[in-house]
C-alpha cells in the first residue's frame, strides 16, 4: 500500500496530509464541480484528478475557470471502464471520491439501463481499483432517496433501504457493494447520503433550475400532482463541505447522512420561486400527472455527521435567493443546455402529462 495521507479510522493523518492526491469522479457535474472548487480553494496543497464521462450533465463550463490550474487535471472517461480508471490513478492517489452517477429519477424511468451501468457497474470498477491498488480511502456519494418514502420521523444510517425508483434502486445497489467490499475485502470505504441539493450550476432538469429558467422565459412550470411532496433542501456548498468532512474525519465502513434541515413541499418551493421571478401561481403553474412511484416525503437525521463536527452553514432563504439570482445573471451558462438533447427529454417527459 502507498504511504498515503488518509489513514485508519480517524481520517487524515495530518503528518501526511499536506500534499494529498485525490481522484474525483463526476467532477464536471453539479455537486462534483462544487467539491473540486472547494478543494482548490481550501486545500491548496492538494492535487485533483477529475474523471468524467461528459454525459449530458457533465458540463465543462462548470470548471472552465480552473482548467488552467496546475493542481487540477482532467481525464475524459467512464468509471465503468477499468482502463479509464487505471489511467486516472496511474500516478497514485490517496483517495477516491465518487460523484459519478446517473441522478435524475425521471430519466431513470425513461431509461433504467443507463443507471445500472454507472451507479452499479461503475461503483464496482472503482472499488476494484481501490482494492487492487491499496488506495487509502474511498467515499461513495449517495442519496437520501435510498431510504424510500418516509411517512414520519427521520431516516438514520442503520435503517433498511427501500428504494422505489430505478434511480434510487441503482444507488442503493452501489451502496450495498461499498459495504460488502468494506466487510469482505477490508476496502477503506465510507458513504455519504445527501438530501435534495440546490445551488448554482445545476443542470436544468431538476426542480429549482428548471422552474427558475422557465420563469425567466415567462414559461409555465410543471408541478407533479398536488405538489405536496416534501423534500429537505441542502445547498451545494454545504453538501460539498459535508463530503470533505467525512473524507477527512469519517470512520471507515460508516455511513453519514448529510441533510440541510430545510423541509419544504414542492408547492412551497414553487411559490418562493414564482415570487422571486415576479410571476404568479395562477398563470405560471401547470399541474401535471404525478410521477410513477413518486415518494411523498424524504427526511434524514444528520446527527451522526453533526457529532463528527459538520453542520450546514447557509440559511435556506439566503441560499435560495442567491441561487435564483445566479440563474438570472448567468443565462449564457444555462441557455445552451436547454436546447437539443434537453428539448427532446422535456418533450418526452411532459408532452403527454
Amino acid at each position: 500500500m502507498r504511504d498515503a495521507g488518509l489513514r485508519g479510522e480517524d481520517g487524515i493523518s495530518r503528518e501526511y496530509g499536506e500534499a494529498m492526491k485525490i481522484l474525483v469522479t463526476g467532477g464536471l457535474g453539479f455537486i462534483g464541480s462544487t467539491f473540486v472548487r472547494l478543494l482548490l480553494t481550501e486545500r491548496p496543497t492538494w492535487t485533483i484528478t477529475n474523471l468524467d464521462a461528459m454525459t449530458y450533465a457533465g458540463n465543462p463550463a462548470n470548471l472552465a475557470d480552473v482548467a488552467g490550474d496546475s493542481r487540477y487535471h482532467f481525464v475524459h472517461g467512464d468509471i465503468a471502464d477499468a482502463t479509464a480508471v487505471r489511467t486516472s490513478t496511474s500516478g497514485g492517489v490517496d483517495a477516491i471520491v465518487n460523484f459519478a452517477a446517473e441522478t435524475h429519477v425521471d430519466r431513470s424511468i425513461l431509461d433504467p439501463e443507463a443507471f445500472l451501468r454507472t451507479d452499479i457497474l461503475g461503483v464496482h470498477t472503482l472499488l476494484e481499483a481501490v482494492r487492487e491498488q491499496g488506495i487509502a480511502r474511498y467515499v461513495q456519494v449517495s442519496t437520501d432517496e435510498v431510504y424510500g418514502d418516509v411517512a414520519s420521523g427521520e431516516s438514520v444510517e442503520t435503517d433498511a433501504l427501500r428504494p422505489r425508483s430505478p434511480y434510487s434502486a441503482s444507488k442503493a445497489g452501489g451502496d450495498l457493494q461499498v459495504l460488502a467490499y468494506a466487510t469482505t475485502f477490508g476496502v477503506p470505504a465510507l458513504i455519504t447520503r445527501g438530501s435534495n441539493t440546490y445551488g448554482p450550476r445545476q443542470y436544468p432538469e431538476k426542480l429549482i433550475p428548471l422552474f427558475v429558467t422557465n420563469l425567466i422565459d415567462d414559461q409555465p412550470v410543471p408541478v407533479y400532482g398536488d405538489g405536496l411532496q416534501i423534500r429537505d433542501w441542502l445547498h451545494a456548498e454545504d453538501h460539498a463541505r459535508g463530503i470533505l468532512h467525512v473524507l477527512e474525519h469519517g470512520h471507515v465502513g460508516e455511513i453519514y447522512n448529510i441533510g440541510g434541515g430545510n423541509p419544504r413541499t414542492n408547492l412551497e418551493i414553487t411559490q418562493t420561486l414564482i415570487d422571486a421571478c415576479g410571476r404568479s401561481m395562477e398563470t405560471h403553474v401547470t399541474h401535471v400527472k404525478d410521477r410513477p412511484g413518486h415518494d411523498r416525503r424524504y427526511a434524514i437525521s444528520s446527527r451522526k455527521a453533526a457529532d463528527l463536527g459538520w453542520e450546514p452553514r447557509i440559511p435556506f432563504a439566503d441560499g435560495l435567493a442567491a441561487t435564483v439570482q445566479w440563474y438570472q445573471q448567468n443565462e449564457a451558462w444555462w441557455r445552451p443546455l436547454k436546447s437539443g438533447e434537453f428539448r427532446d427529454y422535456y418533450h418526452r417527459q411532459y408532452a403527454n402529462r
